[in-house]
């Protein structure tokens, strides 16, 4: 077996992309917030949160490489590092760079053929919704947030998905910024010059309420709050920068954005 033979994976994607590439017998230890592939959280014990670890429950497993992701992720790498275990954090935050990830785990593990293939069914999906978005009859703006106090706009790769699916990311400056709070509203009446026709929401796992984001105030001047377009995208397809982003994530904000685009106005 060629790279790393016992890998604890710290996020979801990379153990997404591993059983994809039929690489699972590699993965010793898992995220919590793991749900896919479903088989993985009865197959694999679950060791770590996003902002914290059971240190001494992955030592055990004895592990030759953890694989994580971003900034946040930094203390956790430090105690494996000083443990004397391999880490791989990535740090990727756009559509290309999910695509790159998806190459270099591929590479990683001693698969870059299979990797490359599964990376092309990726791209094939993406190109076949941009050309639906592309043809849709109306294009509606987007307010996408990640989290609600302090409210948090879309980061790059959703902002990337919502264009691709044929709607108008309302914040497209803030969207470049890979930090969240870079990304923070300081003044949610922002939104409301903005007027977007569609909110979406993910907020990191902790259910959407619809009924508090339109009672906030001012936002009953927003054509969405306006039309009832509060909607709710799933944080394990939208909010990790993996497979499932470019493919139910992908699907769920076009269904959203072609109904409102088909609808009489």
């Amino acid at each position: 077996m060629n790279g790393p033979c016992r890998i604890v994976c710290l996020t979801e994607e990379p153990t997404e992309v591993l059983y994809a590439l039929g690489e699972q017998d590699r993965i010793v230890g898992i995220s919590g917030f793991t749900v896919r592939p479903p088989q993985a959280r009865k197959e694999k014990p679950k060791v770590s949160a996003f902002t914290s670890a059971k240190i001494d429950k992955i030592l055990a497993l004895e592990p030759d490489m953890a694989i994580g992701f971003s900034d946040i992720q930094a203390d956790i790498a430090r105690e494996l590092v000083k443990a004397g275990v391999e880490v791989w954090i990535s740090n990727h935050r756009s559509v290309e760079g999910i695509l790159a990830y998806v190459r270099r785990l591929g590479a990683l593990v001693g698969v870059p053929d299979q990797a490359a293939g599964y990376a092309r069914g990726l791209e094939a999906h993406l190109a076949a919704v941009r050309a639906a978005g592309a043809a849709l009859p109306r294009h509606p703006r987007v307010y996408f947030e990640e989290w609600d106090e302090p409210p948090i706009t879309g980061i790059r790769w959703v902002a990337e998905l919502i264009r691709s699916a044929g709607g108008i990311d309302v914040f497209p400056e803030r969207a470049e910024q890979a930090l969240a709070k870079h990304r923070i509203l300081a003044d949610p009446a922002e939104v409301v010059a903005r007027q977007p026709d569609i909110i979406m929401a993910s907020w990191c796992g902790k259910k959407f309420q619809p009924e508090s984001v339109a009672a906030r105030p001012g936002w009953d001047a927003i054509p969405a709050v306006r039309d009832g377009e509060l909607h709710e995208i799933k944080s394990p397809i939208i909010l990790q920068p993996g497979p499932a982003a470019l493919t139910d994530g992908l699907d769920a904000l076009h269904a959203v954005i072609a109904r409102w685009a088909h609808r009489p106005h």
